[in-house]
């Protein structure tokens, strides 16, 4: 059963997504989760690692591994980690460099089959697009050119639908109704603090700021519709957002 939480964005390093960690660590239904992080987005950023471990193993209680794919580990390592981990979370950083490395080594396959048996599957940003079948990715700021425009990249499709983050702090409104008016399809749009959570065929809106929103964003008879999703202690139907 799918156990997904995908986050808008946030400083993990100040707490600022505490509250929607927590959340992610209640999903695996263990005391001491075994965390992994996967940081391939940021470069296997060396500080987002030890950031992660001071979060997750410091305030959480996690047993916490990490999976430094850029560094060329052995196949076994790879499936190992994967294979026992809890709860994995991607961090943030290059969603279309990313999503190249995984699918190169066979890391989306093994993902999935973890998603299948139950780990919790989670991230912020980069890490929350890459669950879905797409996102709105702001991949290309990461070239060296002067002037870039958002992309969809293509995710792992545990959720048929596009997943825009940093909604509201990096005003991705206008580009989100491009792409929607383009291709169709349903988005879920979340901001800075919010998170939208999915447990097997069913899905509710969690935020650690009473403010931050997760908005539903559909073309309807040649127009783009958004509609905010409210927060809610029960789960609903996910049929009805696609």
């Amino acid at each position: 059963m799918l156990k997904m939480l995908a986050m808008g964005g946030g400083e993990l390093r100040k707490g600022e997504t505490l509250r929607l960690d927590q959340r992610a660590c209640e999903l695996t239904g263990k005391r001491r989760p075994r965390a992994l992080f996967i940081p391939t987005a940021s470069g296997d950023s060396p500080r987002y690692v030890e950031t992660f471990a001071g979060v997750y193993r410091g305030k959480l209680g996690c047993r916490v591994e990490s999976l430094l794919l850029l560094s060329n580990p052995s196949r076994d390592e790879i499936v190992d980690k994967i294979g026992q981990a809890d709860l994995i979370y991607v961090g943030g950083g290059n969603t279309l460099r990313m999503m190249r490395a995984w699918r190169r080594l066979g890391v989306d396959a093994l993902l999935r089959e973890a998603a299948a048996r139950g780990a919790v599957m989670t991230g912020l940003s980069a890490g929350g697009i890459c669950w879905f079948r797409y996102g709105e990715s702001d991949s290309r700021k990461f070239s060296s050119r002067r002037k870039w425009d958002y992309i969809r990249v293509r995710g792992l499709g545990l959720v048929e639908m596009l997943f825009c983050p940093h909604y509201d702090s990096e005003h991705r409104d206008r580009p989100l109704r491009k792409t929607i008016l383009k291709h169709g399809g349903g988005a879920i749009a979340c901001d800075d603090l919010a998170a939208f959570e999915v447990v097997g065929d069913s899905y509710r809106v969690i935020s650690a700021r009473r403010s931050a929103r997760t908005l539903f964003v559909r073309r309807l008879n040649g127009k783009v519709v958004v509609d905010r999703l409210p927060r809610t202690q029960r789960h609903k139907p996910l049929a009805e957002l696609q």
